[in-house]
């Protein structure tokens, strides 16, 4: 006689934990300390939605892979993981021998510096897989997220075996039942892979392939960050595209009319049992 209001009482407690969970990412999203450029990016990528697909809670343990200079993203989660979670930046290596990978290290962690009330429970580490691989503790992380990074792998040399080695990467971090979300420019799958070399976009079908063979499953696919304006076919690839913009000019209300990249969004999953 006593189980239906115990029910009762137990989802109406769930219900609550959702809603406040929603209201702290919302709180996130209006932080004053978020950069007003990268505010006006959220349209094209729905961060609410996107984190919300991903399953992310204020409590849990989170690795952002590659996050670049600015820290787009780094922007919504360091306030909203700083007091009941853990955030992992993963960032590029200090001795790359790419200049732009240096410099972006250097840049954000001169941001992050700046602004202790807002970074100052993020931990730094370094990741350029096959090399460095150590992004955060193994089996300690309830999320990794990447966002646009398995086209640079991808493009940088070592094909397969690089993607491979960088979702490997995260597959460890992972505790066990712990979800992997990814989103990357997405290549139309009509198209030749050969077009991965320098475009920009990649294969949806190939990001789970190699997803999945570093142990991955995939839980879902999302079409949050779809854009149908983009063919995905432009001089400079991804980057004639917002915020590159690099047509110049001439071309800008152009692109600008287009929007940003058509992206995939897939969630996976490290299987709990090996």
């Amino acid at each position: 006689m006593r189980l239906i209001p115990l029910l009762v009482l137990l989802f109406g407690f769930s219900t609550i934990f959702v809603h406040a969970d929603e209201l702290e990412l919302e709180g996130a999203l209006a932080a004053p300390s978020r950069t007003p450029e990268y505010v006006a990016r959220d349209r094209y990528r729905h961060p609410a939605e996107t984190l919300e697909f991903f399953g992310l809670r204020p409590d849990m343990t989170v690795v952002e892979i590659w996050p670049g200079a600015g820290g787009w993203y780094t922007e919504i989660l360091a306030p909203l993981l700083r007091d009941k979670g853990k955030l992992y930046v993963a960032q590029f290596n200090d001795d790359s021998s790419s200049a732009y990978y240096r410099d972006s290290r250097e840049a954000f962690l001169a941001k992050i510096r700046a602004k202790p009330e807002v970074y100052d429970q993020l931990s730094v580490t370094t990741f350029n897989p096959p090399e460095y691989m150590l992004i955060a503790p193994a089996n300690s992380a309830d999320l990794v997220l990447t966002f646009r990074n398995v086209h640079n792998w991808y493009m940088r040399g070592g094909g397969d075996e690089r993607v491979i080695s960088a979702f490997s990467a995260m597959y460890q971090a992972l505790k066990p039942g712990g979800v992997l979300g990814v989103v990357d420019h997405r290549l139309p799958e009509d198209r030749s892979l050969s077009e991965q070399e320098a475009s920009g976009y990649m294969s949806q079908d190939y990001v789970i392939r190699m997803a999945t063979q570093a142990g991955f499953e995939l839980v879902a696919s999302a079409e949050i960050n779809a854009n149908p304006q983009d063919s995905a076919s432009h001089p400079e690839g991804v980057w004639s595209l917002p915020p590159s913009l690099r047509m110049g000019e001439s071309a800008r209300q152009h692109y600008l009319a287009i929007g940003e990249s058509d992206r995939m969004t897939l969630k996976f999953r490290k299987p709990t049992v090996d």
